[in-house]
């Protein structure tokens, strides 16, 4: 009997609102590297009719002519804690057993490493189910800036967006490595090749 692929390594990664960790999984791609985005199977799991129809049940009005209306559930959870782990309840295992399967492909093709893109990572407590983590960090301005630019929210909202996640400097201190981009894409660049080739995923020059 043929024994089953070896699980591939995780890299984790994750980062501030406005931070860049969007540019950083397109580089890492870019490098070959199979980046798994949580957020994305989230997207994809609640077009599900089997989830559409929880979420339906759990928040009656969410779910307009077959389509979930986010705005409207993220107004139901939103600043409700007993709300919130109530989605999270009937989302986090889908998006789970998704990532699993995205992860089992990529080990069949006997890749060693994959990325899972995950935005609440720390906070979330998923750091202990990777391998290495890495963190896109820059200075508030600069993220509260590109988030008014790309979303149109004021900067009260882009602040409030921020103080729900983890203080940066937390986010630091529990990171493998951290890349700061404050710069520019060169930089950025730059810094995700030496972040790669400290963690072996990338040859030395």
């Amino acid at each position: 009997m043929v024994p089953p692929p070896s699980p591939p390594r995780r890299l984790g990664l994750t980062g501030s609102i406005g931070a860049g960790k969007s540019t950083v999984a397109a580089l890492l791609r870019e490098r070959g590297l199979t980046v798994l985005d949580a957020d994305e199977q989230a997207r994809l799991v609640t077009a599900e009719p089997g989830t559409l129809a929880a979420l339906e049940a759990a928040f009656p009005g969410v779910v307009r002519e077959g389509v979930l209306d986010r705005a409207a559930l993220a107004a139901r959870v939103f600043g409700d804690a007993e709300q919130l782990a109530r989605l999270n309840a009937l989302t986090h295992p889908r998006v789970r057993a998704r990532m699993a399967a995205l992860e089992a492909g990529a080990a069949a093709r006997g890749e060693a490493w994959v990325v899972q893109d995950v935005p609440l990572l720390f906070e979330g407590g998923l750091e202990g189910s990777m391998n290495a983590t890495l963190l896109v960090d820059a200075p508030l301005e600069t993220r509260v800036t590109r988030v008014m630019a790309r979303s149109g929210l004021t900067r009260e909202e882009v602040l409030a967006r921020d103080a729900r996640q983890m203080p940066a400097d937390e986010k630091r201190r529990r990171a493998t490595l951290t890349l700061d981009n404050s710069g520019d894409l060169t930089a950025l660049e730059a810094q995700v090749d030496a972040a790669l080739r400290q963690l072996g995923l990338l040859a030395t020059r």
